[in-house]
């Protein structure tokens, strides 16, 4: 038996489901590494001494700044939506939003 007390009574947390920006975060990472592989292919043959790649793996390579830029803005997103939660959370409740309508009806 354990004494520890985070332990004990401790309600399991709720799973949470996926937030804002997430994937925008996994897409641009997805994107990211794709532009990476493509750098180490271009960049290979350079330090080996054979022949280049064609054109087309160096516009590939260019997705590396890409997907950092899609990853950023999920960030930005996740951060954008976690502000306004905080916010909601925090404001007075307005005057007249929880008392009904039917007063005003007589």
């Amino acid at each position: 038996m354990s004494d520890n007390p985070s332990v004990r009574g401790a309600t399991p947390a709720a799973p949470e489901g996926p937030r804002a920006g997430d994937l925008l975060v996994r897409i641009g990472a997805i994107v990211f590494l794709i532009g990476a592989f493509a750098t180490l292919a271009t960049m290979t043959p350079l330090f080996l001494g054979s022949d280049p790649l064609p054109s087309v793996f160096y516009w590939v390579c260019m997705l590396m700044g890409a997907g950092f830029l899609i990853a950023a803005a999920g960030v930005l997103r996740s951060v954008a939506a976690q502000r306004r939660q905080a916010r909601e959370a925090s404001a007075p409740p307005r005057e007249g939003s929880a008392q009904p309508r039917e007063a005003s009806a007589r």
